[in-house]
């Protein structure tokens, strides 16, 4: 074959694949366009330990919402149930206690110099909370109330099962589904790690790394034309980090989460001890993290052959401050792969990549 054969074939090629995104980017807006004149709302939910985030349809653009996905208890007294009604803060009354939950939880706790509490821990149901359900429930129906009709898709997140977390990931999937069937939804549970493959990597035909790095674990998946073949947690995460500040600076983990927030930046020297020990152990989780990758793709069995690099995008979170895309390239540049790896970027918006990418998984559903 001639150079300028090479060429021709090579263009052809390169004309195919455009036809083939602009063949998938049409459906979807088809897709969109019959199930608005349907009168169908299908629903992409994040379920995450730290925030709840849902995405939906609103026209041609994505709506999203979110909440904080804690409580704290509080006396009740019928003065105090009457100034949370006034300040529209979320509650529901529990014997001689009041649950707040949701996004007002951190600010009470920050007054009170308090913890709050969670109904889930390392991405799963918590079974050691006994107002986890209850709390998850309150918490899912600011977000997604009843279906307007019956067998309307709602496509849930869920972690890949971590190593001896099998039966916990079985329970805590049957039932998030089975709250959603009494919601009058079809629900239909979604890998985190391919809803971010799902939201960001339409330009590569849905093939890549995707990896959400969320508060109670980070998770990772490999798809190849968003056919997953590799999938792994590690459960550290945006709380690992807060109680791990906290135990050696003597703070809360809710405080050192807010300074955490609050406009970290990796990519500058640490100015405190809080700076100092969240570098640490960004530092720690990244290389648990990427000592993982190797390791999960170096054994995968029946990894597919691609003839082009591999991108990696990083959503959640704990992803979101400035350096550590940059922290997580160095991290790589440090251990041979497998496979050959074209970049890394940040998604398009962190926080809500994983809903986005369940909405587009929900769409797709008949």
């Amino acid at each position: 074959m001639t150079i300028a054969e090479a060429g021709i074939q090579g263009g052809r090629a390169m004309d195919e694949r455009k036809d083939h995104l602009w063949k998938v980017a049409q459906e979807a807006e088809e897709r969109i366009e019959d199930l608005m004149k349907a009168g169908s709302n299908p629903v992409g939910l994040d379920v995450g330990t730290s925030k709840v985030v849902a995405a939906k349809r609103k026209g041609k653009e994505i709506d999203t919402g979110a909440q904080l996905n804690a409580f704290i208890p509080v006396p009740y007294s019928r003065f105090t149930e009457t100034i949370l009604g006034q300040n529209e803060i979320s509650y529901y009354r529990e014997g001689d206690e009041l649950i707040i939950y949701g996004t007002a939880t951190e600010k009470f706790a920050n007054m009170f110099n308090a913890n709050v509490r969670r109904p889930m821990a390392d991405g799963l149901i918590n079974p050691k909370e006994r107002s986890a359900m209850p709390v998850l429930e309150a918490i899912l129906q600011t977000l997604v109330p009843k279906a307007r009709a019956q067998g309307e898709v709602l496509a849930f997140s869920v972690p890949a099962a971590g190593e001896g977390h099998e039966a916990q990931l079985t329970y805590h999937e049957a039932t998030l589904r089975r709250h959603f069937e009494s919601l009058g939804y079809r629900p239909v549970a979604i890998n985190e790690g391919l809803a971010v493959i799902f939201s960001e990597l339409e330009d590569n035909n849905f093939t890549g790394i995707g990896i959400s790095c969320g508060g109670g674990m980070c998770n990772v998946t490999l798809a190849y034309l968003s056919i997953p073949s590799m999938m792994f947690s590690i459960t550290k995460g945006g709380d690992f980090i807060d109680a791990a500040v906290a135990s050696v600076t003597g703070e809360q983990p809710t405080r050192v989460k807010v300074i955490k927030e609050d406009g970290l930046d990796l990519s500058k020297a640490p100015k405190d001890k809080y700076e100092k020990a969240l570098r640490i152990y960004y530092e720690d989780l990244i290389e648990s993290l990427v000592q993982k990758l190797q390791q999960s793709i170096s054994q995968a069995d029946k990894l597919p052959r691609s003839d082009r690099p591999l991108p990696i995008v990083i959503s959640g979170g704990t992803a979101k401050p400035r350096g550590f895309k940059e922290m997580f390239e160095k991290a790589l540049s440090s251990r041979s792969l497998p496979v050959e790896v074209s970049g890394v970027r940040t998604a398009s918006d962190p926080l809500t990549a994983t809903a986005r990418g369940a909405l587009i998984a929900a769409l797709y559903e008949k």
